[in-house]
């Protein structure tokens, strides 16, 4: 299995993936591991990687044009006959993000059962939300917090991930019997983890959203305009609009983070 990690930091991973299981799957030619460095795929002079975002905020934006290149570069070197990212069978390609869905033992799984996985590192404020929306097969969250960026988090889906490869664990056994596997043992071990999270968080917490798409420069990339409201200068349509979109996404990727609606 192949993995390619695309980053800002490709100096991060000299550590991480060199101990443990990770270390003795690579070793063992059961992984491939790639680490690439986004600002690479620039074209300006400067290696430029982000830009403010349209419609006013704090913080960078990474730009959408060098995630783009990196990832088809990537798959042009494993099948230059064809490039399609409509149609990535065997290839998930992943954004680190703290608005995806939350990573989980089952989507470790589907992920153990491709060929390739590609792990975009996000930083700063955000990633242009064309990548998003066109690019990655999969948003991903390691849990309900904000990390610098996603390096840690591609590192964690990378070890999660080889320990569920055909010998990887030497005894096959040992994954079975874990946390989140299926299973009795898994089971109970689900309903033991609700029973603690249900003890300590309120049941009439207030709801937390997601974060609303950010967009950055060109404001056309490939025909995918940048909405019309962030362009109009107006702040309270703006407010209005991020508010409405980051609703509409946790609805659609973290039903769980909103109050239970009442009948």
């Amino acid at each position: 299995m192949k993995f390619d990690v695309v980053t800002i930091f490709p100096e991060f991973f000299a550590g991480p993936l060199h101990y443990g299981i990770v270390r003795r799957a690579r070793e063992a030619g059961l992984i491939e591991i790639r680490v690439h460095d986004l600002r690479q795929f620039t074209s300006d002079r400067h290696r430029t990687v982000d830009d403010r975002p349209f419609g006013g905020g704090e913080g960078m934006v990474l730009k959408p044009e060098p995630l783009f290149r990196a990832v088809e570069t990537i798959l042009s070197e494993a099948a230059p006959q064809s490039i399609d990212i409509n149609d990535m069978r065997n290839t998930a390609v992943v954004l680190l993000s703290a608005s995806g869905k939350k990573f989980t033992h089952e989507t470790a799984q589907r992920f153990a059962a491709l060929q390739r996985v590609i792990l975009l590192c996000g930083r700063y404020e955000g990633v242009d939300e064309r990548v998003s929306d066109h690019l990655a097969t999969d948003e991903i969250s390691v849990g309900d917090f904000v990390l610098s960026g996603g390096e840690l988090p591609a590192a964690m889906v990378i070890d999660a991930v080889t320990r569920l490869l055909p010998g990887a664990l030497g005894n096959e056994a040992s994954s079975l019997h874990e946390s989140f596997s299926a299973g009795p043992e898994g089971a109970m071990a689900r309903n033991r983890s609700a029973r603690e999270l249900g003890s300590a968080v309120s049941p009439d917490r207030t709801s937390v959203l997601l974060d609303y798409p950010h967009y950055t420069r060109p404001a056309d990339f490939r025909g995918w305009q940048v909405p019309e409201v962030l362009l109009s200068g107006d702040h309270e349509e703006i407010r209005r609009w991020r508010e409405r979109l980051a609703s509409e996404k946790t609805q659609r990727n973290r039903p769980d983070l909103l109050p239970p609606t009442t009948s």
